[in-house]
């Protein structure tokens, strides 16, 4: 923040009032509220869509949490840590960034009381910590229920759930089966480790055109390249292909090269030896008989023209992680020099390769692989807004279903285990900050019902009513909101239900954040000062100097 190395000065004048952190603590609650109250609007199948426009004149409309917030700039500290979380949630489970706000911006609230009885921010801190700590023991204990990962129709049921509230609800069906096919596809088991990777082998391509019912998952890869050279064949059955990480072209000297030519003959030679090494490669590519071959790097005209005459399909410049996808898909190795092919580095796991039209740009196809453990989710829509709106709605479905694959445990949804989790810390606290949380948590069931227009508070107190009326401690009270209608429902014949995965980590990234917002009790700021020595001063400084200016 400071630089040059010195240390920054507190510059403090005579007459500044330096008030208690309290002043800023209070600040930084009402920065949070502000935030969550942006977002809250966007929680529930009812969520109403924000329209976000960039500098550069470009739109946003979504009402992912996580993607209005990147949009926003703001100048506040403490409300760019809440923005931060929505980032955390995106990348940690994929799901839940509008809730973890909602959430984080109630329990700062439900603080705010405190700090005005000049309670000490750490004795409100210690009992956050406890009940975060009661809440992760309910979740992973009583109030979860086991799932079968091989049960297709319950996995369906909570991807559902999950886009449900998204804009690509309407084409629910086809969602929840490109996203469970992606999972399966990409699940790799060994030795008892799961491993999931949807960033890496689960390419999602966004093609404007058609209607959101004609997007598909593809048994193979799909990339966005044509063969080098219009008379190869671009229809092949079974092929054989060959993956390379080097050029089919005479490499170059790496800095300035100089040669000295004596006789007119050595000019003629030269070019002779840059031919003879192009076709030595495509010789060693001939010599095993592959049907097509991907490079990362370029082809020249010459191994063009010799690849042609053997037969052979060429595409070139190909990605890294396209290349990696295909390898996985059909079962070749990547090469990195041609004297090293070997038989075994052939993949001949693709039933299919194919060059396809599609709008004004052709596509590469390798489908119909047997066992493919890379795949291409295909997205059509009308608009560049749609696609990418569904890619967004799509990669949170994906992250639900790996969320599921890892940790086969659901909660219920609609607000009925925030009211769950809430029923069981009142029955342990009286009253204090360890209370004031367990009532913050009835603020998703709270903004259900606000978004559907139901009447907020006599709903709660009927859902309040239903859980204090549970009895079985072993299972959880499935009572919660339906978010279209606003009415109660019971989840187990609903059938909405969530990942515990993201529920963990939206009750901890909110908690956590609340208490580290409550932490700060000054916010100082670097700024340059004339001739450029670092001052900092504390910002209620800065907005008292603004004031005098203006």
């Amino acid at each position: 923040m400071f630089g040059g190395g010195r240390a920054p000065i507190l510059v403090l004048s005579q007459n500044t009032k330096r008030e208690s952190g309290r002043k800023v603590q209070l600040e930084n609650i009402n920065a949070g509220k502000q935030i969550a109250d942006v977002i809250r609007t966007c929680l529930g199948p009812q969520a109403m869509l924000k329209m976000l426009m960039d500098p550069m004149g470009g739109i946003v409309m979504t009402n992912d949490g996580n993607a209005i917030l990147r949009e926003i700039t703001v100048q506040h500290p403490a409300a760019k840590s809440m923005i931060e979380i929505a980032r955390t949630q995106d990348e940690e489970v994929g799901d839940g960034t509008t809730s973890v706000i909602v959430l984080a911006g109630e329990m700062l609230a439900a603080g705010e009381q405190f700090l005005h009885q000049n309670m000490h921010p750490t004795v409100i801190i210690r009992q956050y910590k406890e009940a975060l700590e009661d809440m992760v023991t309910l979740l992973e204990g009583p109030l979860s229920v086991p799932i079968d990962r091989n049960d297709k129709a319950a996995l369906a049921n909570v991807v559902k759930g999950c886009i449900g509230t998204k804009f690509i609800g309407r084409w629910s069906d086809i969602a929840v089966n490109i996203a469970l096919d992606a999972v399966n596809t990409v699940l790799i088991e060994d030795n008892g480790r799961t491993e999931v990777d949807i960033k890496r082998y689960a390419k999602v391509e966004k093609i404007p055109g058609g209607s959101v019912e004609e997007s598909q998952i593809l048994r193979g890869v799909m990339v966005n390249k044509d063969v080098t050279h219009p008379k190869m064949k671009r229809y092949i059955q079974n092929p054989r292909i060959m993956l390379l990480d080097c050029s089919l072209e005479y490499k170059k000297g790496e800095s300035q090269t100089n040669v000295e030519i004596t006789a007119e003959t050595d000019f003629t030679r030269l070019l002779e030896l840059e031919e003879e090494h192009v076709r030595r490669q495509c010789d060693e590519i001939i010599a095993l008989k592959p049907d097509v071959v991907f490079t990362e790097k370029g082809v020249s005209d010459l191994a063009q023209h010799f690849l042609l005459k053997a037969g052979i399909s060429a595409v070139r410049r190909l990605r890294k992680s396209d290349n990696n996808r295909i390898a996985r898909a059909c079962g070749a190795t990547i090469v990195n020099r041609t004297e090293e092919l070997q038989e075994s580095d052939i993949g001949t796991g693709a039933g299919l390769f194919e060059i396809k039209k599609l709008g004004d740009e052709y596509f590469c196809y390798i489908t119909e692989c047997k066992n493919p453990k890379a795949c291409t989710i295909l997205l059509r829509g009308a608009s560049k807004d749609i696609l990418n709106e569904t890619e967004r709605n799509l990669q949170d479905a994906l992250q639900v279903a790996r969320n599921i694959m890892l940790l086969p445990k659901l909660v219920p949804g609609g607000g009925a285990i925030e009211m769950a989790v809430a029923q069981k810390l009142l029955q342990k606290a009286t009253h204090g900050p360890y209370r004031a949380l367990a009532h913050a948590l009835e603020i998703v069931p709270k903004t259900l019902a606000q978004n559907c227009g139901a009447n907020t508070i006599r709903t709660l107190t009927a859902l309040r009513a239903k859980h204090a009326n549970h009895t079985d401690q072993n299972t959880p009270c499935t009572w919660g909101i339906d978010g279209e209608s606003g009415e109660l429902v019971e989840q187990t014949t609903n059938g909405l239900w969530e990942p515990l995965a993201v529920k963990l980590q939206t009750y901890k990234t909110a908690v956590e954040t609340a208490i580290l917002l409550l932490r700060i009790d000054d916010i100082v700021s670097g700024s340059k000062k004339k001739g450029d020595k670092e001052v900092a001063r504390p910002a209620e400084m800065q907005k008292e100097e603004q004031q005098q200016q203006d």
